[in-house]
């Protein structure tokens, strides 16, 4: 078997970014706009003012290399940084890394 034979399955990793502050109405004009966000793979979710969340889904061969491409394309918004990051226990279970000391939050 040749090594074109062989396939890896690379990773999806579905992942939350909380930036500092809500978008502002040019930053989200930006997002609207810039080709980076054409495809969905980061999205948002937002209260006007109140909240943003970015929806971040990618495929990559490890979490930070997922992350990484986000912020990649979230650099196109000026004034964003990002205050944290959030990680759903699925993508824990589907990428084989839920252990002992990976628990969920209580609902």
């Amino acid at each position: 078997m040749s090594s074109s034979d062989i396939t890896s399955a690379v990773p999806s990793w579905h992942f939350l970014m909380h930036p500092q502050a809500p978008l502002t109405v040019e930053q989200n004009d930006v997002m609207d706009t810039h080709d980076s966000f054409a495809d969905g793979f980061v999205g948002r979710e937002e209260i006007l003012g109140v909240e943003t969340t970015f929806i971040c889904y990618f495929e990559a061969n490890n979490l930070m290399d997922a992350m990484k491409q986000a912020l990649a394309r979230i650099e196109h918004i000026p004034g964003v940084l990002i205050e944290s990051i959030e990680l759903n226990p699925h993508s824990f279970e589907h990428n084989g890394m839920q252990t002992a000391s990976v628990v969920r939050n209580p609902d």
